[in-house]
């Protein structure tokens, strides 16, 4: 029972320090202000691992969708058929595993100096947390030359089993925290 509170408290603790932090970077010598039509570059979104457990049609369209409307609000149309793209955009989505190695006490010895210590023997207990990770990355690239001008990535841990709602909830949420910060300023 005292592990399973343990392990309990550690993911509670461990989701509560699981800000997000956003990462950005861009070409400070390009004028954002000239970007005003998009369009993706195939293939739209890569995955890292190419796993067919972590590929989805799904997830693609919930990501494709989400990048639209930030870039809708963000003044950036869709690309006419056949035009020319002021950005192409390409986003990723990577999964890793990963560990934590946490350490439990218990037991030890209660007490003070003046009346003395008392209690049991103090036991350590260390396990290996495994959880998975995953980031999202948005690529923006200028459409005439093809270089990088613009990246976002936001990493997320990754629940067992949400449903479908809530992915597409967590899609939007990352999606729009990516691109708070464009267009640069």
């Amino acid at each position: 029972m005292l592990r399973r509170l343990a392990l309990l408290s550690f993911a509670l603790l461990l989701g509560a320090c699981a800000s997000n932090q956003v990462n950005h970077d861009f070409d400070t010598s390009r004028d954002f202000a000239a970007y005003r039509s998009w369009s993706w570059k195939e293939p739209a979104l890569q995955y890292r691992p190419d796993d067919p457990r972590i590929k989805s049609d799904l997830t693609e369209q919930r990501i494709r969708q989400a990048v639209a409307d930030q870039l809708d609000q963000r003044g950036l149309r869709p690309v006419a058929a056949g035009g020319r793209a002021d950005v192409l955009v390409q986003a990723y989505l990577i999964v890793e595993d990963r560990q934590q190695q946490v350490t439990t006490n218990y037991g030890g010895g209660w007490g003070g100096p003046w009346n003395g210590y008392w209690g049991g023997p103090m036991y350590n207990e260390t396990r290996n947390i495994s959880y998975k990770v995953g980031t999202v990355q948005i690529d923006l690239l200028d459409g005439k030359d093809g270089k990088l001008v613009w990246r976002g990535s936001d990493e997320q841990i990754l629940s067992d089993s949400p449903n479908p709602t809530d992915r597409n909830t967590a899609v939007r949420e990352t999606v729009g925290r990516i691109l708070s910060t464009y267009p640069p300023r």
